[in-house]
């Protein structure tokens, strides 16, 4: 099934081709000259899950991208002191090709404007055989999680237009910012800029300076944690040059554009956003890039003021209902059909809160189950708070289950998301074991079994097949006929052994109290099965109450009649105890698997 999130991104692709505004930087790239139609999205999770739509294969230039990543290098390689005492960590507010240097010490605004960069590249040094550049494009490859490589004809073309970055080298070098020669330290830099990714390729270093420094997907650490959280900071503040304090306002997280079209923008702990399309505004950042990237952070919470939590998955467990069955008794041919066809039916328990790294994880999660899945019950009884993506994409999974004849069942006793969904085809329900007796009684419509026969005659009781005929025929001959209508209590608590009732139609449930006072459903019994049977003495009392669920008949085998069997034919009250002790093994064990199976289901 495809993820509702690609859906999503797909319609705000789809939205934004329309965009006609900006002009390309006017450098060639490999293949001829740049297409402005040209647009792609991704999105990539700090677990390496990869969301992308539109032209996420194509490679364009790093350009300014490659600003953030040299300098969490050098930061990585030299630590903050020393970086700092030849690039500052200012906002500028001017635009990225300006003369921002300190009147004092002649030292950059910053690393994002370029010559913070040129200082910055003249700071990585080669080592182990390894050139600077070398080690610089390794870096990159490492934080993208394949290898990269430059592109010599793009670094020839920037060259021949970098009079300015020309002036910016040797001034930086007058005022002793630069040590060595100022056209290595360019040509270094130009060369970076002229690294070729996708934009898959940036989301993904941009989930992996979200992931402190390390790649979600290859587990290598690219860049120090500590070189990460300084270089985010000074994307905060400057990524966007002059355009900056808009983009704090309105989208909300770290971010760097590069003249090649690309825009990355990282929400800590949680994600990489990436978008690439050429057309440039006035401030030299993506048109497309920069509508995109405030229309998805809106609408995916993932402005850092919204977004301050770690992302984790909201996923506590996914199980197959048979982990956690209902409390309803089964005939032995319906738990049969239940046990072959329980992997169709899955609970997907969630916990937490439900904003983006939460909403992804479960998205994702019913997205990629098998496709013999037929039901799938969210679980939101441990969630505290959900955000509008969850309230957008959840029922367009629900929409997408539905078509492919699947069904998405909420168990939402607060009401957090049930409101966002089509009453019509999703099933709610206040209590999780409901939802398990709904996917049960589903399972066994459509693979041929009863679920809770109309009516089932004394002499196909299971609790009574040890006995033959002419033993059930005295034994029946002791019952007496009994009813009751339905939501009408038939034993309470306390109250002293009734005798053994034998159900002919209808539903009972037994309701029990925990420590606290709250009631709760123990079992639902169905058309033959019995109550009573595990108080096998007078002298016992009444541990639950009894109610009919629905109009219900039963046969009562009393405890007088008991005492009289007992007294007359002691023989075939060992046999009749016998029969009772079986079934009632069977009840019994049938609750400790399911009490063992609620205990790791609340374990935390």
């Amino acid at each position: 099934m495809e993820s509702p999130i690609i859906t999503y991104l797909r319609g705000v692709l789809d939205e934004f081709s329309e965009l006609r505004d900006g002009e390309p930087y006017p450098v060639n790239i490999p293949g001829g000259a740049i297409d402005p139609d040209d647009f792609a999205i991704a999105l990539a999770t700090v677990d390496g899950q990869v969301y992308e739509v539109g032209d996420s294969d194509k490679e364009f230039l790093l350009q300014s991208l490659s600003k953030p990543l040299s300098y969490a290098l050098a930061l990585s390689d030299l630590g903050t002191e020393a970086v700092d005492a030849k690039v500052d960590v200012e906002p500028s507010g001017d635009p990225f090709h300006e003369m921002s240097l300190a009147e004092e010490t002649g030292r950059p605004a910053n690393a994002m404007i370029n010559a913070g960069a040129i200082a910055i590249a003249s700071l990585i040094k080669g080592s182990g055989g390894r050139s600077a550049i070398r080690r610089i494009v390794d870096t990159y490859s490492a934080c993208a999680g394949r290898t990269l490589r430059t592109n010599g004809r793009a670094y020839q073309g920037e060259r021949a237009i970098s009079d300015r970055n020309h002036a910016l080298a040797y001034l930086l070098s007058s005022v002793g910012v630069i040590d060595g020669r100022p056209s290595a330290a360019l040509e270094t830099y130009l060369r970076q800029c002229t690294v070729q990714v996708t934009t898959r390729d940036l989301a993904m270093i941009g989930a992996t300076l979200a992931n402190g420094g390390t790649n979600p997907v290859t587990g290598v650490e690219a860049l120090d944690p500590q070189a990460v959280e300084r270089t985010l900071s000074v994307m905060m503040t400057s990524g966007m040059y002059d355009d900056a304090g808009d983009w704090v306002a309105r989208v909300g997280m770290p971010a760097k554009s590069g003249v090649g079209g690309g825009i990355m923008a990282v929400l800590p702990g949680q994600a990489g956003l990436a978008v690439f399309s050429p057309p440039l505004d006035q401030h030299g950042n993506s048109v497309r890039g920069t509508a995109t990237s405030r229309r998805v952070s809106q609408d995916m919470e993932l402005h850092f003021v919204r977004s301050a939590r770690a992302g984790r998955s909201a996923i506590r467990s996914t199980h197959t209902i048979d982990r956690v069955p209902s409390r309803i008794r089964r005939t032995e041919e319906a738990s049969a059909v239940l046990a072959e066809h329980s992997q169709r039916a899955v609970v997907v328990e969630l916990s937490g809160d439900l904003f983006f790294a939460g909403t992804e994880s479960v998205v994702r999660e019913l997205s990629d189950l098998p496709d013999d899945v037929e039901m799938a019950v969210l679980d939101l009884r441990r969630v505290n708070e959900v955000g509008p993506l969850a309230l957008s994409v959840l029922p367009r999974t629900a929409e997408r289950f539905e078509a492919e004849g699947r069904q998405l069942i909420l168990v939402d006793p607060d009401g957090l998301i049930d409101h966002a969904f089509d009453d019509e085809h999703t099933h709610t329900f206040d209590d999780h074991d409901l939802a398990i007796i709904h996917c049960e009684r589903t399972l066994l419509e459509r693979y041929g079994a009863e679920s809770m026969p109309a009516e089932v005659p004394i002499e196909d009781a299971p609790a009574l097949a040890m006995l033959d005929a002419d033993d059930l025929r005295v034994i029946t001959a002791l019952m007496e006929p009994v009813s009751y209508d339905s939501g009408e209590v038939i034993r309470r608590v306390g109250q002293r052994f009734a005798g053994v009732f034998f159900i002919l139609s209808g539903a009972v449930s037994t309701i029990a109290s925990d420590a606290e006072g709250n009631r709760f459903r123990l079992s639902t019994l169905s058309a033959g099965m019995m109550i009573g049977d595990l108080a096998l003495a007078d002298t016992d009392r009444q541990e639950t109450t009894v109610k009919a669920e629905s109009d219900t008949r039963a046969l009562l085998l009393s405890a007088d009649a008991i005492a009289t069997l007992e007294a007359d034919d002691p023989e075939l009250a060992v046999r009749l105890w016998r029969a009772l002790a079986r079934e009632a093994y069977v009840r019994v064990d049938a609750h400790a698997r399911a009490v063992a199976a609620r205990i790791r289901e609340t374990a935390p």
